[in-house]
């Protein structure tokens, strides 16, 4: 009974590589070892804590976010900013992929969803970019890449459901999140930039002649009448956090009003859109509420028969072996490894409330700690054999580009998060300054 837990996270882990769907592999566990540890007095505490689960406000935002992005997703704003930047950028070397990595930044701040974001920008970016002479690997890299920056670049629907996690005030994390998403966009940039500069071949500059029919002052007008439709959503949504005027929650509702106003003003808004919003809506929000609830059963009876204890116990040991900076390493690195296997929103709801509280224990600044996740989280999108930012690239790039372009145009973006998150690992007031400026705390 003492390694019961033990048993029941290793049943977990064999019926999800077996494929079992999360919710009902969650559920049936909890199930299963609650019998077995509490007997049928577990079914009295189940109801209780998943009444709790869907009674939380802060949750709310959730849907009002996806409602957001799915919104924006339908506006038109995505092909206008794609095209605007591109032939501001265009006569650089690799300035299409910067182009790319900076649209990637704006809709992650207006979106939030990574799958609307990829899948945009790979109908409309990847064949621009092979039409003037990408190369395939860095074509696909820079879209499936910049498509994830939504996973860190607030408004994020992870730091949502983290913040509620771990107990830390989601617009902390929010402001918290703004300059190491703006590390990973520069890092991006550089990488596209050099690696230009050194093959000129694999990212060429557009023709000067492609380029001279639109002149300064039309240029002007184009880029920012491009420009204010998500700078005005950053303001709406952050600018009324910032401000103390809404609640994270609120925010996320004045942004799904934003982004409704700006696709009434684009011309996009009719009422057969405002019905596939919604049904997109309810889909992905039952989604991360159901993985939620079944998550919530998991961690009722992995704490009860003492499980948090048993992780605390080894951490704890091999913490006063090595160093709690070793314990952070290996925590950041299985966190890493098991997203090449699971889902964010699996990985969230399933490690980080075991692990999490633990790590606070050791001293480990919360807001800081929470963006690490944030930003390790979002390589799960990106690292085969279950990377959806693959998925859904592959699904709509054009028939030349084969699997093996998409997987090896990713890894240099793979590893320059890896060196985004050792820089937010070695200077944590990247993470903790700019809370500490806005709220004072």
């Amino acid at each position: 009974m003492e390694y019961l837990p033990g048993w029941m996270f290793l049943a977990l882990t064999i019926l999800l590589m077996f494929g079992f769907p999360v919710t009902f592999t969650l559920m049936g566990t909890a199930l299963c070892f609650g019998l077995i540890g509490f007997g049928w007095s577990f079914f009295n505490l189940l109801p209780l804590r998943i009444w709790g689960v869907m009674t939380n406000v802060t949750l709310l935002a959730v849907p009002l976010f996806v409602f957001m992005g799915v919104m924006l997703e339908r506006s038109g704003l995505a092909e206008e900013l794609l095209d605007t930047m591109g032939m501001v950028f265009g006569r650089v070397r690799g300035g299409l992929a910067v182009s790319v990595v900076i649209v990637g930044a704006l809709l992650g701040a207006s979106t939030g969803i990574v799958g609307a974001t990829v899948v945009t920008m790979g109908l409309l970016a990847v064949p621009t970019m092979l039409k003037w002479g990408y190369h395939h690997e860095i074509a696909t890299g820079t879209v499936a890449a910049s498509g994830t920056l939504g996973q860190i670049i607030p408004p994020s629907i992870v730091l949502v459901l983290i913040g509620d996690i771990v107990g830390v005030p989601v617009g902390d994390l929010f402001m918290g999140a703004v300059l190491p998403g703006m590390v990973l966009v520069a890092l991006y940039i550089l990488y596209i930039l050099v690696a230009a500069w050194l093959k000129p071949k694999i990212a060429p500059a557009i023709p000067r002649k492609a380029l001279a029919a639109m002149s300064r002052m039309d240029l002007f007008k184009r880029v920012s009448r491009a420009l204010f439709p998500p700078l005005f959503l950053m303001v709406a949504v952050l600018g009324s956090i910032f401000w103390g005027v809404a609640s994270p929650t609120e925010a996320a509702a004045v942004g799904a009003v934003g982004a409704t106003v700006l696709t009434i003003a684009n011309r996009k808004f009719t009422l057969g859109i405002l019905q596939e919003v919604m049904d997109s809506t309810m889909q992905l929000t039952c989604m991360v509420f159901i993985i939620l609830v079944g998550a919530a059963a998991f961690g009722l009876v992995f704490r009860g028969l003492g499980g948090d204890g048993l992780v605390r116990e080894f951490l704890g040991a091999m913490a006063e072996t090595h160093g709690k900076w070793f314990v952070l390493a290996v925590v950041m690195g299985l966190i890493f490894v098991i997203g090449f296997f699971l889902d964010f929103i699996e990985i969230t709801f399933i490690h980080v409330p075991v692990l999490a509280p633990i790590m606070l224990e050791f001293g480990f600044d919360p807001v800081w700690f929470c963006i690490l996740i944030a930003v390790n989280l979002q390589t799960s999108f990106l690292t085969p054999p279950f990377g959806f930012s693959l998925f859904y690239l592959k699904a709509v790039t054009p028939p030349e580009i084969s699997t093996g372009d998409i997987y090896r145009g990713i890894i240099p973006f793979v590893i320059l998060q890896a060196i985004g998150l050792l820089i937010v690992v070695f200077f944590p007031i990247l993470a903790t300054w700019l809370p500490k400026a806005v709220f004072g705390n």
